[in-house]
Formats: C-alpha cells, structure tokens, sequence
C-alpha cells in the first residue's frame, strides 16, 4: 500500500491501534481486526478467535491495572502482510507506586487492511525469527 494513494498501511495502523490502546478506546482498537482474527496470547498462554474475545482479553487485561501504557520501540512491515513490533509496556497496579516494565514481540499477519492473525509473546528475539519466517513463507 502507498502512502501517496491515501490508503494507511500496515505501519500507520499499527500506530493507530497503540494510540486507541491508550486511550482505552477497545472497541477502535479491534476495529483493525478481521471478525475471525486470532490472538496467540504467548504472554498468557492463551488464544483469542473473533473481535468479542480479544476485545474481552485486552479490556480484563487493561481493567487490572490502574494505570498502563503500551509503546512500540520499533515497527517494522516485513512485507507480504507481516509486521513486527516491539513493545514495551510501563504500568501500575491500583494503590501501588511501584512500576511495572515488561518488553514483548508481536506478530501481526494483516490481509486486505486488517490484522487476521497476532502472535505476542515474551520471547522478542524468538518472536522476531517467527515473523521473519511468516514473511519469508508468505513471501
């Protein structure tokens, strides 16, 4: 897709999506997911089929937490629909001063403008060869 035709790619997406994460805006945050998108939820260990779950995931996720942030370090589109991104998160629990830091990788596999697969994970680096490989195979 070319930023000069007005269509957004995979990237500006992706930015888009952290931003209504931030927000807490979960319903324009899974706005970017196909309706049968599936969340690998490594983190977890879990896995999330169609807009209503993850949606319910990331808002239970988000709700434990009274303050939480999510940023990507980098995002990288490795082509043939599969972006990688770096994300470090920065949260507090409710009546707590103590922050929390953690770092993942995540795989997003996107066809005709919407995410239909994402794989998160606490591995980065494992992560990383994951999308290497999708993009390779896709490729």
């Amino acid at each position: 897709m070319s930023q000069d035709s007005g269509t957004p790619t995979p990237v500006e997406l992706m930015r888009r999506g952290y931003e209504a994460l931030n927000r807490r805006d979960f319903d324009a945050f899974v706005s970017f997911y196909a309706p049968d998108a599936v969340v690998e939820a490594r983190t977890v260990a879990e896995r999330f089929e169609g807009r209503a779950a993850i949606r319910g995931f990331i808002e239970e996720f988000w709700s434990a937490f009274e303050q939480y942030q999510a940023k990507p370090d980098e995002i990288l589109d490795l082509g043939h629909g599969v972006v990688f991104v770096t994300n470090r998160v920065t949260a507090r629990l409710p009546e707590s001063d103590a922050e929390l830091q953690m770092r993942d990788g995540q795989v997003y596999e996107w066809e005709e403008g919407m995410v239909v697969r994402a794989i998160l994970d606490l591995d980065v680096d494992a992560a990383r060869a994951a999308a290497e490989r999708l993009a390779e195979e896709r490729g």
